[in-house]
């Protein structure tokens, strides 16, 4: 995508620092283009009105508007530009109003720039998707809409989980059902042992299970040397 049909990105947010932040996010990702920031309600209507962008990043708070009326308003008007809110709020009635209006994602600040690209790159695709349908005909089967509600057969396709550095989903999986199937617990060396990885390796795979809750950890004390570490599936 040349940048003469780039996706042209206009941000709503009243912290100059944040806007820039994420102005170089879209720089980064590729295939967006910020046409402007505005950081007020007067200031996003005059960019709306005139750039008509295909996307917008809003916030909720500003000092002059709630973002959610302004959502509220761009789909009254069926302006045909979509929306992702990047907000603090948390509070799930406002989480709710959102995507009952009508937006395309909802990310809770502060932005990790992995959460944010996954965004882009999935608004990217449904993007380029929405347009070769409307160059091929205005009719649509059943398969091309599912793919552009990112559905197969009904069910939603689940996004691939975000992972720290250093842990590989394949090597994550098998420590995971190493566990499921041991009798008991385990210590980081057998389970490093089973998987054929060093034991640092193990240790921290496991760690990380323990800090995502899907595993326990606790001590066991032998008749020789320090306690060990006993990993265990933590129970439903």
């Amino acid at each position: 995508m040349d940048n003469a049909n780039n996706i042209e990105v206009l941000i709503v947010e009243d912290d100059l620092r944040i806007a820039e932040i994420q102005q170089k996010f879209i720089e980064q990702v590729g295939g967006f283009t910020t046409v402007g920031i505005a950081a007020s309600y007067n200031e996003a209507r005059s960019y709306i009105d005139i750039m008509q962008p295909d996307l917008v990043l809003l916030d909720v708070y500003f000092p002059d508007m709630d973002g959610l009326d302004l959502l509220r308003e761009l789909k009254q008007k069926k302006k045909k530009m979509d929306v992702i809110m990047i907000t603090a709020t948390k509070e799930i009635n406002r989480v709710q109003e959102a995507v009952t209006i009508g937006v395309f994602d909802f990310i809770i600040k502060p932005v990790i720039f992995e959460r944010f690209k996954q965004s882009l790159v999935r608004y990217r695709d449904y993007y380029g998707q929405l347009h070769n349908l409307e160059r091929q005909s205005v009719l649509v089967t059943q398969q091309q809409v599912d793919m552009l509600l990112r559905k197969e057969a009904g069910v939603v396709v689940a996004e691939k989980p975000l992972l720290p550095k250093g842990i590989d989903p394949r090597t994550l999986e098998k420590v995971f059902d190493v566990l499921v199937k041991a009798d008991s617990g385990l210590t980081a060396e057998s389970v490093s042992m089973e998987i054929g990885v060093s034991r640092t390796t193990g240790r921290r795979y496991l760690e990380y299970l323990v800090s995502e809750e899907k595993v326990d950890a606790d001590l066991a004390y032998g008749t020789v040397g320090r306690p060990e570490r006993i990993y265990l599936v933590k129970e439903k």
